[in-house]
């Protein structure tokens, strides 16, 4: 099974995702995914290519999000590592119910909804991603009230199967996302 280019899932997601949020999600989700690929020493542009295409249906298949898209993969011939890791991230959603088993599943189901938290922490605060402070984060997710749409838990159970502490997870993150504008 073949990874596509970060081009051709570039294109990949631009056919399938018009709203700019979606958009700048799959960015960021990348970007934090392929900074864990160059951290564990694994293939940074599979880990980035699965943070860009996690979402790839959303927008035409919420209610069944992220089945279309496995389907889209497996029929495109993408790595199976890739699929899995997808369908993990929906873990508690829509019927899905695979737990994390790998590195690149527990790292989606890790960066995917607390991407969302840095999202509307800096909507709140328009402050670089490289300048936030963990605890201001930290914060943040613990308020049920914040971006209460953000399914917290899976966050957590997505840390604790990739080995790496809440803390130290945003930490990653402000470092991993430090340059995206």
């Amino acid at each position: 099974m073949a990874l596509p280019t970060r081009e051709e899932a570039q294109k990949v997601l631009e056919k399938h995702t018009k709203d700019e949020y979606l958009l700048y999600h799959a960015k960021m989700v990348a970007t934090a995914m392929e900074g864990y690929g160059k951290l564990f020493q694994e293939n940074p542009d599979l880990w980035y290519i699965t943070g860009l295409l996690h979402d790839v249906d959303f927008e035409e298949y919420p209610e069944t999000h992220p089945a279309v898209s496995l389907s889209w993969f497996k029929e495109l011939g993408y790595p199976e590592e890739l699929i899995h890791a997808v369908e993990v991230h929906a873990y508690g959603f829509n019927g899905f119910s695979k737990l994390p088993d790998t590195k690149l599943s527990a790292g989606l189901l890790a960066c995917d909804e607390i991407c969302g938290i840095f999202y509307a922490y800096r909507k709140l605060n328009p402050i670089p991603y490289g300048e936030m402070k963990v605890s201001s984060i930290k914060k943040r997710l613990g308020e049920k009230t914040f971006a209460a749409k953000i399914e917290r838990g899976s966050i957590y159970l997505g840390c604790d199967s990739l080995g790496v502490p809440i803390d130290e997870h945003i930490a990653n993150l402000i470092s991993f996302l430090k340059d995206l504008r």
